[in-house]
């Protein structure tokens, strides 16, 4: 039986069309506090258009969305709490790390010693302390990653949206962002919703991973389970077979089973 106490977001029968043109059709699924959720599956099954609608910048055709057991469908982005870090970082690129993260905070017209302690706890939780005082040119891909994570926690969130947010990075930035997200994921116990097409991301991320397809939720299981007990044939030759051979290929590569 489902705890309700411990589901922070709730989606109940979500379609949403634009114009003529369905993308997602009676779309229900929860998320738990404290989850790293990814939204798996091919480009244009809906993955980004979900991510939008939590946040706020869509609205569905029809069906509901509640978060903490509140209604948020038609609520404003500055109403939800949430967080998103897009694909691009949407840095400034005239401002250092630390006036990059600040900005938020001094909009909001903070005390500025409380946003100095804030900045720089969140400058340590993501390890930026040697480049508080660079500026993003002056950055590595991971490194202004870091910095859009950051910023987006510095505000403190229930949740962080993360769209594709390690598609332009080269694949041993990739690991190594990896493990320092799901690293800062478990230390604040932050919910995570994290969308990618990139089935070895998603598996090395999440708690739980929602594959979609054909409008819908093909399967939301946890990745043992969805290597193990796949839901139906896609979800096996897009999720078991695209692991599968991904490993045959290191093994042909070094000669060795992985």
């Amino acid at each position: 039986m489902e705890n309700n106490d411990a589901v922070i977001i709730r989606c109940e029968n979500i379609c949403k069309k634009f114009r003529s043109k369905t993308v997602l059709e009676d779309v229900s699924f929860t998320v738990n506090r404290g989850e790293f959720l990814s939204l798996l599956g091919p480009s244009g099954c809906g993955k980004t258009t979900i991510l939008r609608m939590l946040i706020g910048i869509e609205h569905p055709t029809s069906g509901r969305i509640f978060k903490d057991g509140r209604d948020i469908t038609d609520a404003a982005p500055k109403d939800r709490n949430i967080g998103i870090v897009f694909q691009n970082y949407s840095l400034f690129p005239n401002m250092d790390v630390y006036h990059n993260i600040s900005y938020a905070l001094q909009a909001k017209h903070m005390e500025k010693d409380e946003i100095h302690r804030k900045v720089t706890e969140i400058i340590g939780t993501v390890g930026l302390e040697e480049h508080i005082y660079k500026k993003p040119k002056q950055l590595s891909g991971g490194q202004q990653q870091r910095v859009a994570i950051a910023r987006t926690l510095v505000l403190n969130p229930d949740i962080i949206l993360f769209d594709e947010p390690m598609s332009a990075l080269d694949a041993e930035i990739k690991v190594a962002l990896r493990q320092q997200l799901k690293a800062i994921q478990k230390k604040l116990r932050i919910t995570m919703i994290y969308v990618t097409h990139d089935q070895e991301e998603a598996f090395a991320l999440s708690d739980r991973i929602m594959v979609l397809n054909d409008l819908r939720i093909a399967q939301l299981d946890t990745p043992y389970n969805l290597y193990h007990h796949p839901a139906d044939p896609f979800v096996k030759r897009f999720v078991v077979d695209h692991l599968n051979l991904k490993v045959r290929s290191i093994e042909d590569s070094i000669g060795a089973d992985v």
